[in-house]
């Protein structure tokens, strides 16, 4: 197996973790993870791939083993996490990349894909949101109350979304057999949940959801004027972003490959090996 670099880079006075490994001058594959995890979701996709890829996948700010500071320090908006993440980019002298997104990994691509759109050879959305419709109703109410009024009612409403049950949840919900998902997966994220003024953070990332929304519409107009590849594999038992996210890829990119998988919101967990077949058929097209 491909050897995995565990590496740390220093981006306007913070620390950017991130696992790298392929050889330096293949083609790039930028893993963005989502909430509420970090590049741990990749602790497998990546020696799979990087035979073959230079493979990058950084923690966010707040997530993972990067820093984490206060949000009093340090202004927790998508803005803010694509603003690092180019300059990390910008650091390793990567200027080209296929982008696998999940989570809130999309909206942070989407931004690195706006400012930059000649740098994107290819999107992997998985459980990745671009569409209004991918949105389950019933999951996001509490975070659209939050982002328009940050009361302490709807702050309250909010916070069980930190806590072990919803993560647990996140990871085992809609997946066919549950003891196939690694238990470890949820503890990791569980614990770096609890550090001080995580939580902070955290819910200010929330109420800053609402701002990726208005976004969509270009979007939408990048991934039509451009033609860039899609890939959207997705667990179609997801009740965060649902099926209905990735099949709306068809209307801009009508060649989009859809791949549903039966499992929930991280598929990589249950489905490693179908995910990895999937993305190598894919990537080697073009």
């Amino acid at each position: 197996m491909p050897v995995v670099h565990h590496r740390t880079a220093s981006i306007d006075g913070l620390q950017v973790f991130y696992r790298e490994a392929g050889p330096h001058d293949a083609p790039v594959l930028l893993l963005l993870h989502g909430y509420p995890t970090s590049s741990h979701m990749f602790r497998h996709l990546i020696p799979a791939l990087a035979d073959r890829y230079r493979v990058i996948a950084p923690d966010h700010i707040g997530f993972g083993c990067s820093s984490a500071p206060s949000a009093d320090d340090f202004e927790y908006s998508f803005d803010s996490l694509a603003d690092v993440t180019q300059k990390l980019l910008s650091q390793l002298e990567v200027s080209t990349y296929t982008m696998y997104v999940h989570d809130y990994g999309a909206p942070i691509g989407w931004r690195l894909a706006l400012a930059s759109p000649e740098s994107v050879e290819g999107v992997i959305s998985q459980n990745g949101n671009a569409y209004e419709e991918g949105f389950v109703p019933e999951f996001w109410a509490p975070i659209w109350a939050y982002a328009a009024d940050a009361s302490a009612e709807n702050e309250a409403a909010l916070r069980p979304a930190l806590g072990r049950e919803a993560v647990e949840w996140q990871y085992t919900h809609g997946v066919p057999d549950a003891s196939t998902v690694d238990p470890d997966a949820w503890e990791h994220d569980i614990a770096l949940l609890e550090r001080p003024g995580v939580d902070r953070a955290q819910l200010t990332l929330f109420g800053d959801y609402a701002t990726n929304r208005p976004m969509y519409a270009d979007v939408q107009k990048w991934l039509r004027s451009s033609g860039v590849p899609v890939l959207a594999i997705w667990g179609k038992n997801d009740e965060i972003f649902g099926a209905a996210g990735a099949t709306a890829f068809l209307r801009d990119s009508p060649d989009a490959r859809i791949e549903l998988i039966e499992s929930g919101h991280f598929i990589l967990e249950s489905h490693l090996d179908d995910a990895v077949r999937v993305i190598r058929d894919w990537r080697e097209s073009f």
